[in-house]
């Protein structure tokens, strides 16, 4: 009895060590531990690529078409949405015009 709890009292030390060299490591990249059907398993994600992938629609057009109506667009429609861009048409008090806005977070006009 006394081996076996010497022998566990061991296998905590060394995993307490192990995790204290291995946080500069995880700094740089986040480590998730999924818990499943097969077991524990670490996972590492990669948050900038994950801001990047989100980053690139942020600008929705229901978000383009508010921001038009309330620079004074009125009948506003969205005509043209790139990876860049949303361009909304509609009219204004001197007839037909269009904005454009970045495609990012916040829509800012171009």
């Amino acid at each position: 009895m006394l081996n076996l709890l010497t022998r566990s009292a061991i296998t905590v030390a060394l995993a307490i060590a192990s995790i204290g060299t291995s946080a500069p490591v995880t700094s740089a990249q986040d480590l998730e531990l999924r818990i499943g059907p097969d077991g524990v398993r670490p996972v590492i994600r990669d948050r900038d690529r994950d801001r990047r992938d989100r980053r690139r629609d942020d600008c929705n057009p229901r978000e383009a078409l508010s921001i038009a109506r309330s620079e004074g667009f009125r009948r506003a429609e969205v005509t043209r949405v790139t990876r860049r861009s949303v361009t909304v048409e509609g009219m204004t008090r001197r007839g037909p015009d269009r904005i454009v806005f970045a495609n990012v977070r916040g829509c800012p006009e171009i």
